[in-house]
């Protein structure tokens, strides 16, 4: 089927979900057969912004999932309408290339899992949020979530290994926005978290504030070379860091 064959069978889902919500609108549509009208309504919805998903019809797709999502929401279906954010966000995030309507979409997400008491699913919302903030230099916004995030698992014994990441990543949001806070803020994680004074992450960011502190870019790329020869860094944790070695290199040539 060619993409005019896809939207054409969405627009036929879209035709029957519409026909469904007027014929079960009135007094108690929330309950009963309407529920159940409401909820095919919703299945056609969605599998219209698939077609159009297929057809690559990114924003006749998105509303249809935001159609979907004002029902589920009504019926107090939370768990469903954050799945479909989720939809919407990664349609944001890898299709339309819109950073801040995909933070917003995941946000929402992270809020209606939390309501559902959903804390594992609403944390990876909400890393991926932080994720993008600090790519927009929205480092608060990323350091109350690795934090919040750092020490949630650390209370957890499924969890805990991962703390020491959430940390990490906190610390270095802190580094790129000042120096003696990245310092206080390692000094915090490790009161709170013990362990993270023997992770490599944490020996990494106190080598890294040293030849801050020195102006020694040398010794900052010998730091961040040794760690990433044992334990790959990843994209993120690399532009943090070339950010971080970009301030060095720029109050180097300030001294000059």
């Amino acid at each position: 089927m060619d993409n005019s064959g896809k939207e054409k069978e969405a627009l036929a889902l879209i035709a029957e979900a519409d026909k469904k919500m007027k014929s079960s609108r009135g007094f108690g549509a929330l309950f009963g057969g309407s529920s159940r009208k409401y909820e095919e309504a919703c299945d056609m919805y969605v599998r219209a912004a698939n077609m159009f998903k297929m057809a690559k019809n990114w924003s006749e797709a998105i509303n249809c999932l935001n159609q979907a999502i004002e029902i589920y929401t009504d019926m107090g279906r939370f768990t469903i309408a954050a799945k479909h954010h989720i939809s919407i966000a990664e349609i944001y995030e890898n299709e339309l290339l819109d950073v801040d309507k995909a933070i917003a979409h995941y946000e929402q997400a992270a809020d209606y899992y939390k309501g559902e008491e959903s804390n594992s699913a609403a944390n990876k919302c909400l890393l991926k949020v932080a994720t993008y903030a600090a790519q927009l230099e929205q480092y608060q916004k990323a350091i109350e979530i690795y934090e919040q995030i750092g020490t949630y698992a650390m209370d957890s014994v499924l969890l805990k290994y991962g703390a020491k990441d959430h940390f990490f990543k906190a610390a270095l949001c802190h580094f790129c926005v000042d120096m003696l806070n990245a310092r206080l803020s390692v000094q915090r994680y490790e009161e709170m978290f013990p362990a993270f004074s023997d992770a490599r992450e944490c020996k990494l960011v106190k080598k890294l504030l040293d030849a801050y502190e020195e102006h020694d870019v040398d010794a900052f790329t010998d730091a961040v070379k040794d760690f990433d020869s044992i334990s790959r860094l990843d994209q993120w944790n690399t532009t943090m860091l070339l950010r971080i070695k970009k301030q060095i290199q720029d109050d180097e040539s300030d001294l000059r």
